[in-house]
């Protein structure tokens, strides 16, 4: 350890302060050579009794504490080991730098000199890492006795704290600064460095997976253009254990069991600033499900009723994930049959020859063990009840592993903690076990200033506040509005994951909008409120329903002036409008049998007539397809999309109807295909109450480095908006409406940017209308900063 004094006469002082202690310390062990010499040479059977004991030195710790921490008591005989000892205790009490005891007949002299206490603690250098978290990572304190063993595995873990930043050249090196009454200021003199970097990322022994693929799904990064603004790209070496985890899951997701991490080879660039990071891999053979059967060593469980709730069939890729599913499908038939202490315990046959793996679910009565209690700690904000209903079970349940490694999942998903950590312990009784939740608490609140740009509606200021566990109820909230060009929105949004403690999510939304878009030749003026309910219907499928009161005004231009079905729209004034609406959707992207394929199923409707000056049924249906081919290198999606206004009464306007912008049917601006009204010079799209689209893409790489985070893509859309029926028509020129399939080629670029997801679209549409507005390129950015 390096100790020193700070700027002219302290530097001299502190010389002077560690010239005294080496002193003091060389003469000490010159005394004790010589003196223990003595006592081993003559005095090995020597004892002694001291009537008197002189301590010098100490002002800080009394007396008889010294004689304590020594064991030393006045008339005592003691050998000369025993002195020995009494030296040793003193000396490993970490109170004093240097201890001397001399006997002198009957009197035992010790002298010490105490280590200083600490003043003061203080940060130099540091900019990456403040002093606050710095802080917190040191073991020294202020008002206490300064150890310089302390104070360097204090710079030691400062050290590892900028290493796990990616910062492994940086230096810290305690300093002491000399100050009266024998205390010192203890300073961390802090040289950051650069962050090193992995300027390569490779795999060795991959085949069936490009590099490519396999960087997407590692944690650390390659370097790449924004390497000033990512942060992932920074060689963490703690970090690399986690990597070789998620390539061992994604490999077993896709059915390869036999495949392993060899070694993983991390080599500095000659100019020392950044690493070569090698995987070295072995994938094996893919392997498929095979028979799928279920048994039941357990009196009363009838195998075949839990057989049939299975969904794995022979042919599909094995995966470890489809396993632990099938098994809690069994466990909760179990629990509506109560059917308690239930086990599930799935025998692998593995088939070389046809490269399959035999399932079969051993059904058995588990160990008769109940939850006593489940304790929370560490949640300083967040309220108990708020963890709790992450657990299926409560005190006095049956206690079922999985469910708690399961619960444990949900608690991490929340996204509240910087750590959460649930274990189970046994309880009163070896029948009883007791579930722990060790928590730390992390900010769920964020205040985000950005930008947005879209072709409907150019450039905004975006501000929101957001709020994911409001006053520690786990509840939502996000404050938030949106200046563009052509249209601005304010609203306030919350929502309750779990109203009344179960699985229903309550929701709010109050919206108010303004459009003033060159596009057309009126503004709009809008306010939305609408509450809702969601709750799970399946695995997959999940429905919700809603009310909306919505109030909405079609306000004419300066110029007073408009096409004749527009004017109309005009006349009529602010419309109220209040319906009861659902949605179901059947999503399997995320928890199907298969990883690398997915569907998404939406159909919603709604009433409108509760009152209000608007009657009529909004339907809405929407099927997407997901599919990765070519080791999962090429995305390719499909979604068939359209929807159908019923009027039963009341004025049907245009901000009524569908409107197709580029989201629906690329190529074409905001309202550039469908019906339009060309009467007194005018040219307003008029929405249509049918519209169906089809959406083709097939996303791919672009052979550029992946770290570019550049993709490409190719598309093929293909649409239709008509119908106005209904619609008062009268002194209009339409055109359009019995509606015609127009046809769009295009071509993407994807650019994930530090600022964003940026696309540009290169269209060209192939079938059109001569009234239709098209348009061939369109660049949509969306960030938050």
């Amino acid at each position: 350890m390096r100790l020193g004094i700070e700027g002219g006469e302290a530097k001299r002082q502190g010389r002077g302060y560690i010239a005294a202690g080496f002193l003091q310390a060389f003469g000490f062990l010159a005394v004790t050579a010589t003196g223990y010499t003595f006592y081993a040479t003559e005095a090995q059977a020597q004892t002694y009794r001291f009537d008197r004991v002189v301590i010098e030195g100490n002002a800080r710790i009394g007396q008889s504490a010294i004689l304590s921490q020594a064991g030393i008591a006045r008339g005592q005989t003691l050998s000369a080991g025993q002195l020995n000892d009494a030296y040793q205790r003193l000396q490993s009490s970490g109170l004093f730098e240097s201890v001397a005891i001399a006997p002198q007949g009957n009197t035992l002299r010790i002298t010490v000199v105490e280590l200083p206490t600490i003043n003061r603690i203080s940060f130099e250098g540091n900019r990456r890492i403040k002093d606050d978290a710095l802080t917190a990572l040191v073991s020294s304190s202020e008002r206490r006795v300064f150890s310089p063993g302390l104070a360097e595995k204090d710079a030691a873990a400062i050290s590892e704290a900028y290493s796990n930043e990616g910062r492994l050249a940086a230096r810290v090196t305690p300093r002491v600064i000399k100050r009266r009454d024998n205390r010192v200021d203890l300073v961390f003199e802090i040289f950051e460095g650069d962050v090193v970097e992995v300027e390569r990322l490779s795999f060795v022994g991959n085949r069936v997976f490009s590099d490519r693929r396999l960087r997407r799904v590692l944690g650390t990064k390659q370097a790449g253009l924004f390497r000033a603004l990512i942060r992932a790209d920074t060689f963490v070496a703690d970090r690399i254990e986690f990597d070789k985890q998620m390539l061992r899951d994604f490999y077993l997701s896709r059915g390869y069991v036999d495949f392993r991490v060899n070694s993983v080879n991390a080599e500095l660039t000659k100019e020392r600033d950044g690493y070569f990071l090698v995987f070295n891999v072995q994938e094996g053979q893919q392997f498929k499900f095979g028979q799928v059967t279920t048994v039941s060593e357990m009196p009363g469980v009838d195998a075949d009723e839990y057989q049939a709730v299975t969904k794995i069939r022979p042919g599909v890729v094995y995966s470890p994930a489809l396993v632990e599913q099938e098994i809690s499908r069994m466990e909760a038939l179990a629990i509506r049959n109560t059917v308690d202490f239930m086990r599930v315990e799935p025998r692998i046959t593995r088939n070389d020859r046809d490269q399959t793996l035999d399932v079969e679910f051993v059904i058995s009565r588990g160990p008769r063990v109940f939850v006593e209690r489940i304790d929370i700690e560490g949640n300083t904000t967040t309220l108990d009840r708020v963890l709790r209903r992450q657990f299926p079970v409560a005190e006095g349940d049956p206690f079922n592993p999985r469910e708690i490694r399961e619960s444990a999942e949900r608690i991490r998903a929340l996204d509240y903690f910087e750590n959460a950590e649930v274990n189970a312990r046994e309880g009163s009784s070896p029948e009883q076990v007791i579930v722990d939740v060790d928590v730390v608490e992390k900010p769920t609140g964020s205040l985000s200033f950005g930008g947005t740009f879209s072709s409907d509606n150019g450039f905004g200021l975006a501000v929101s506040f957001v709020e994911r566990n409001f006053v520690g109820r786990g509840q939502s909230l996000k404050l938030d509005f949106s200046t563009a060009e052509e249209a601005e929105t304010y609203g306030i949004t919350f929502g309750e994951p779990a109203l009344l403690g179960r699985d229903l999510a309550f929701g709010f939304k109050l919206q108010y909008g303004t459009t003033n878009s060159d596009a057309n030749s009126f503004d709009t003026e809008q306010i939305i409120f609408q509450p809702s309910l969601a709750f799970p219907l399946s695995e997959n499928g999940r429905l919700q329903v809603r009310y909306t009161a919505e109030a909405i005004d079609v306000l004419a231009r300066d110029t007073n002036e408009s096409g004749a079905v527009i004017t109309g729209d005009i006349a009529a004034g602010e419309q109220f409008r209040s319906s009861i609406g659902y949605t179901y959707s059947y999503d399997t992207r995320r928890s199907g049998l298969d990883p690398t394929a997915g569907v998404l199923l939406e159909f919603g409707q709604d009433f409108a007539g509760l009152g209000g000056d608007s009657e009529y049924i909004r339907t809405t249906a929407k099927i997407v397809g997901q599919k990765t081919i070519l080791n999962d290198e090429v995305t390719l999606t499909a979604t068939l999309e359209g929807g159908a206004l019923s009027w039963l009464g009341g004025t049907n306007r245009k901000v009524d109807r569908f409107v197709l912008g580029p989201s629906l049917m690329r190529g074409f601006e905001a309202g550039g295909i469908g019906p339009r009204d060309q009467s007194n010079g005018f040219d307003n799209s008029l929405g249509g109450n049918l519209y169906l689209t089809a959406r083709f893409e097939a996303e791919f790489p672009l052979g550029l480095p992946e770290e570019y985070g550049i993709r490409g893509a190719v598309f093929y859309d293909v649409g239709n908006l008509w119908d106005l029926s209904d619609v008062n028509l009268a002194g209009g020129t339409v055109v359009g409406e019995s509606g015609s399939f127009r046809h769009v080629l295009g071509f993407s670029i994807l650019w994930d940017t530090p600022i964003g997801p940026l696309r540009f679209n290169f269209t060209d549409a192939i079938k059109k209308e001569a009234f239709d507005r098209d348009q061939s390129f369109d660049l949509t950015l969306s960030t938050t900063f």
